[in-house]
């Protein structure tokens, strides 16, 4: 299929428009719709099986699917033979022969959510006519992302690799599956009395080696993956099986499709499930789901419910990529008697996670400034549904990333929306460029002041350095009155740019002088809500001295840096005397930080600002609770956490405040240096990072155990 950009970039926001408009269901239009249908599909397979570079989510694909099949069931005389329903997906190329599979490599229907999942339960009931209380056995496994491998075992040794091809017909990748090292190169089926059998699986690349492979590629100028089924499936049919080797490809086995014994009859009558299928792959050295942990059997399809959504829970936490879990009957009997589709096993579905990675249009960059003066350019998409969220803004993080990315206006991007929950653009569709795209230019001046930008040496940041631009006041004050900061209950970012707008907020000390009876006069303000926000500032004059010294919002001072500094004096008025040396002597204060600590307590605005605050209450004196515990017989003392993901048990303050009161220390990032991460639910990066430095890893309750010793 060749395609030039120009085309390619009209096949993909015809896709966007189509998918946003409701489906049609007079005759007219379904038979204009079907033809762009029979043209979209076909695009988007190409991309996806051959290039390796998906320009849409498998939800957004699969609703095109649906769309053509509820077409051609309404108007079935409309059917063509070429349709994409009376195929399968294609990932044949030019580059291997091809060799035909012993049995069809079918896809699978999708589901995904708990309501599907129960219409398939009842297809299944009605087919096999079983009644609606007859237990049923499903085994569920995850569904791998990666490339569909197909394998041929003869007298017990491996015979040929292929990729899955169109399902009926493959490339042969021999020599290539045989660099794999999960893949046994000999396996003693006879001992079951096999003598050929084909087997099933997905070659993929763990998460850590993903990295590491990209990191290289980087080294020596080469694309990036866009992800890991990209590394693996790119990595099946390199020329040179070296470099599948170098790739740290694995594979897990999933299914046993045909089998035979030494007078070609069919064996796989001898075995009662699927289940027992896999754990003889597992006895032979196969590398297969393992029970319990990666796979189980459920009794009821409300069971496997629960199984699936507590996978898309702790996604993010596994070693491998997936998109989904995979839901057989286990009763083989069953399976064969039920049948399959053209399509589809009639016994089997996935249960599809929601996208991680989708594509949208770039439609203009904004420049936005922080506290600190920092421009950030920030991307406005195309609205785009990924992981259960619109996403349309996107941050670019500085000038380097845009140029290094060659981001430009008009491009098609990858989005994706991991662990961290925070979007961020993957890279650009560079093959769709129509030469309509524009060079992102980066402003000389701020874009709220018109203020020079200027560019520290050593940073990748521009900055505003009029400390009196509005755009940086507004932020310092919303950092002040913050959760981590002063924690003023209830004093959030738009009472902030209300306040500022009606003129009773110019600075933080105003936050302490605020006009009450004024902001009772303003539409949604009671006597009560004006109540609560008094007290919520009075509370805040007695917080300890850390969180003042983080409210000021000094670079590189974190709350843990806060709390070092806090240690380090009785009143925060001492600062005036300390030179950088002084700071760098501190732990844990580098010379950066130290810098930064003696160039905001020598600014003059700072010093009169801190006056004004003790002037109207605000303590700036270090607090007894704020001496460092001296506890040397607990097994935290001197240690190093971190914490990513929600906790259940305890708020995140909270079990930080335990670890300090206990003699260890609360880390702000993921180092060698850290001895401990504690994860809760929906665990992001840092999980992924701590994983490969080899850092010791506990759940919440293992923390509290540890606690409590």
């Amino acid at each position: 299929m060749l395609l030039d950009s120009k085309k390619q970039k009209d096949l993909f926001e015809k896709t966007q428009n189509l998918l946003k408009v409701k489906e049609v269901d007079e005759y007219p239009e379904a038979e204009k719709e079907y033809a762009l249908l029979q043209e979209l599909i076909p695009y988007h397979e190409w991309r996806y099986y051959v290039l390796n570079q998906p320009i849409i989510s498998d939800f957004e694909y699969d609703q095109l699917f649906q769309r053509l099949k509820n077409i051609e069931s309404k108007f079935p005389f409309i059917i063509l033979p070429t349709s994409p329903t009376q195929r399968i997906s294609n990932d044949l190329t030019e580059d291997f022969p091809s060799v035909e599979h012993l049995t069809p490599t079918l896809s699978l229907e999708n589901s995904y959510n708990a309501t599907d999942l129960s219409e398939f339960d009842k297809r299944i009931r009605k087919n096999a006519q079983i009644n609606a209380d007859s237990p049923l056995q499903y085994c569920v496994e995850p569904k791998f992302d990666g490339g569909t491998i197909v394998l041929v075992y003869e007298n017990d040794l491996l015979s040929r690799g292929a990729t899955r091809g169109n399902g009926i017909v493959g490339d042969e990748i021999t020599a290539n599956i045989k660099a794999i090292s999960s893949i046994p190169l000999h396996a003693a089926f006879s001992s079951f009395g096999i003598h050929k059998v084909e087997l099933r699986g997905e070659a993929l690349i763990q998460k850590s080696n993903f990295l590491k492979v990209n990191d290289k590629r980087k080294e020596e100028g080469e694309a990036l993956f866009a992800n890991p089924r990209n590394a693996a499936t790119g990595g099946l049919r390199v020329k040179d099986p070296k470099q599948v080797r170098e790739r740290n490809l694995d594979a897990f086995i999933y299914q046993v499709g045909f089998a035979t014994d030494k007078d070609g009859n069919n064996i796989l009558s001898k075995f009662a499930s699927h289940n027992e299928l896999i754990r003889m792959l597992e006895t032979l050295g196969f590398k297969v789901p393992q029970m319990h942990k990666e796979m189980t059997v459920c009794s009821s399809i409300e069971e496997v419910a629960l199984f699936c959504n507590n996978w898309q829970e702790k996604r993010e936490q596994y070693d491998y990529e997936i998109d989904g879990m995979v839901v057989k009957l286990d009763d083989l009997a069953m399976q064969n008697q039920l049948g399959y589709t053209s399509h589809h096993p009639r016994w089997a579905i996935a249960y599809k996670f929601q996208a991680k990675q989708s594509s949208s249009k770039l439609l203009q960059v904004e420049f936005q400034v922080g506290r600190t003066g920092a421009i950030t350019p920030v991307a406005k998409v195309e609205p785009v549904e990924l992981a259960g969220v619109t996403i349309s803004s996107i941050s670019l993080h500085n000038e380097d990333m845009i140029r290094e990315k060659d981001i430009r206006l008009g491009d098609i991007v990858l989005i994706e929306r991991a662990g961290d929950v925070i979007p961020y653009i993957v890279k650009s569709m560079n093959d769709l460029r129509t030469g309509e795209e524009k060079v992102i230019d980066f402003p000389s001046h701020c874009p709220v002041c018109q203020s020079d930008l200027e560019r520290p040496q050593g940073e990748v940041v521009w900055r505003c350095v009029n400390s009196f631009c509005e755009a940086q006041l507004l932020e310092k004050i919303k950092h002040f009155v913050s959760k981590d900061a002063m924690n003023i209950d209830g004093f959030g970012a738009a009472y902030v740019d209300r306040f500022y707008q009606e003129g009773i907020l110019k600075g933080i000390a105003d936050i302490y002088q605020l006009d009450y009876e004024r902001i009772s006069t303003l539409e949604g303000f009671g006597k009560k809500s004006v109540e609560n926000l008094k007290n919520s500032i009075e509370n805040s004059k007695s917080n300890p001295l850390y969180r003042l010294i983080y409210a000021l919002g000094i670079r590189f001072v974190g709350e843990t840096n806060s709390k070092i500094l806090a240690q380090s004096v009785s009143d925060i008025f001492e600062f005036d005397e300390k030179s950088v040396d002084d700071l760098t002597l501190l732990k844990e204060i580098g010379p950066k930080v130290a810098q930064a600590v003696f160039d905001t307590f020598s600014k003059t605005e700072v010093k009169l600002l801190i006056r004004q605050l003790a002037s109207l209450g605000v303590n700036t004196k270090r607090l007894e609770s704020e001496l460092p515990k001296s506890d040397t017989d607990s097994p935290l003392a001197g240690k190093t956490f971190l914490f990513t993901g929600t906790l259940t048990q305890m708020t995140r303050d909270e079990a930080e405040a335990k670890v300090e009161t206990a003699g260890g220390k609360i880390a702000s990032s993921v180092s060698k240096n850290l001895h401990y991460l504690v994860v809760g639910e929906k665990a992001g990066s840092k999980l992924q990072k701590a994983t490969t430095l080899g850092i010791a890893i506990l759940t919440e309750q293992e923390f509290l155990v540890l606690l409590s010793d």
